[in-house]
């Protein structure tokens, strides 16, 4: 038994399942307050000058006046990010009205307005071109060339959030602020702000600007037990349209987490390691328009198994995919006597990491039979690269508006692929090891 923890990996889950009960019970005995000033306000945990940067010419006073306190800055910079917001009251109170608040064109309306106004601005799906680009690009110059500038950057939330990033450089070294601010009870109000060193500032490239960094926070310390960390992973550079079109319909509805479709070399000819338990789970959502009915037991040590009609598990994995009954039963557990596929759904040491890469299409190929070659990068912004690995993906556009996935190919980088934050599904015999008696 020693063995199979060690071998699979699940020892570590049981310490990390451990771990988080002890850290939920701590948080409900511990109500940790906000470190404040004697004023009442809410430190900063980087003060400018410790992380590199110095009021500049711009934020001298006139002869004979009065520096503004940091009271004062921090108000001016809260009301200029109301004053942001306020700009596209009319875009969110008519979404709000007609019910597209997070589509897709309501954000990219909100996002040109706010370009429109000077300002750089681009949504945190990366899903609109961001405006102004050339002000992000001057200011990485800056950083690598060790002279002092700041930046101006707005995320856009498809709910209605927004974010605003001041980052400042200074000798190399980038202090970043961040203010969160949404809509509540038809007024902009400041949700949150926070303050750190940049522990990473890179552009890369695939044309993606990757940021991040640590703050004292005591209430992440009890819940996490380490540092609030703060990252982005936002695209600089225009992409084609289709190529995001393409990302939206084959392959974020899909994505990294708790499926192999994309992580795995497979083909009609030989689907190899492609696991269609989790096709199952990923597709039976958009097929049959409603959550899987099939759940692990609220008992994390109880392992729960259904039997599934066979005709409802075969429906759902060749709405997407060209495979024949026959081998779609020797890859799975079907159960002839009763016509089922005995299911088992993921438990709590199958589950991946929580933040998982995502992908975005950045090329493709018409091919002369129809199908269609995608190449993907995975950008994972909490490593802070904006090609993790890539893969090939082919899919089959069908005359009814739908698609088959045809094969997957991770293409090589000369590197050893790391899919630490993946779990795959436990075998037969781990299964029995955790749940029977």
């Amino acid at each position: 038994m020693q063995e199979f923890f060690k071998d699979t990996g699940i020892r570590k889950k049981r310490l990390l399942l451990t771990a988080f009960t002890i850290t939920m019970v701590l948080a409900a005995a511990c109500s940790v307050p906000s470190e404040t000033s004697h004023g009442g306000e809410k430190k900063e945990n980087v003060s400018e000058t410790e992380s590199g940067y110095e009021p500049g010419e711009h934020d001298k006073p006139e002869e004979g006046g009065k520096a503004d306190t940091g009271d004062k800055a921090e108000q001016e910079e809260s009301l200029e990010g109301e004053a942001v917001m306020e700009l596209c009251r009319d875009i969110y109170e008519e979404a709000a009205e007609a019910g597209t608040l997070g589509s897709l064109e309501v954000t990219e309306a909100v996002v040109n307005r706010l370009g429109g106004h000077g300002y750089t601005a681009v949504d945190w799906e990366n899903q609109i071109n961001m405006t102004n680009p050339e002000t992000v690009m001057e200011f990485c110059e800056s950083v690598d060339e060790e002279r002092q500038a700041e930046v101006t950057l707005l995320a856009i939330a498809s709910s209605g959030g927004l974010t605003k990033y001041q980052c400042r450089t200074k000798d190399g070294k980038t202090t970043v602020i961040r203010e969160d601010y949404q809509w509540k009870n038809g007024r902009c109000e400041q949700a949150g702000k926070i303050r750190y060193a940049a522990d990473t500032w890179q552009y890369t490239k695939e044309g993606y600007l990757l940021f991040g960094g640590s703050y004292d926070s005591k209430e992440d310390y009890v819940l996490t037990l380490s540092e609030g960390w703060d990252g982005a992973a936002l695209r600089v550079q225009p992409l084609d349209e289709t190529c995001r079109e393409y990302s939206r319909s084959y392959l974020l509805p899909i994505g990294y987490g708790q499926n192999n479709l994309f992580l795995t070399d497979w083909s009609e000819e030989e689907f190899g390691a492609l696991d269609f338990y989790d096709v199952f789970d990923r597709l039976y959502p958009i097929v049959k328009g409603q959550p899987v009915p099939y759940k692990a037991d609220e008992n994390l040590n109880i392992g729960a198994e259904y039997q599934i009609p066979a005709e409802e598990f075969e429906t759902v994995a060749a709405s997407y995919f060209a495979i024949d009954k026959e081998e779609l039963r020797e890859r799975t557990a079907y159960v002839p006597e009763d016509g089922t596929y005995r299911y088992r759904p993921r438990g709590f040491y199958e589950s991946d990491y929580s933040d998982i890469p995502f992908p975005e299409v950045t090329n493709y190929t018409e091919n002369a039979d129809g199908t269609i070659t995608l190449f993907v990068n995975a950008v994972y912004p909490e490593e802070y690269a904006s090609c993790a690995f890539s893969h090939k993906t082919v899919i089959r556009p069908l005359s009814d508006g739908g698609f088959q996935y045809v094969s997957n190919e991770v293409l090589p980088s000369g590197q050893e692929l790391d899919l630490w934050w993946h779990s795959e599904r436990l075998t037969e015999e781990e299964w029995e090891e955790l749940y029977l008696p």
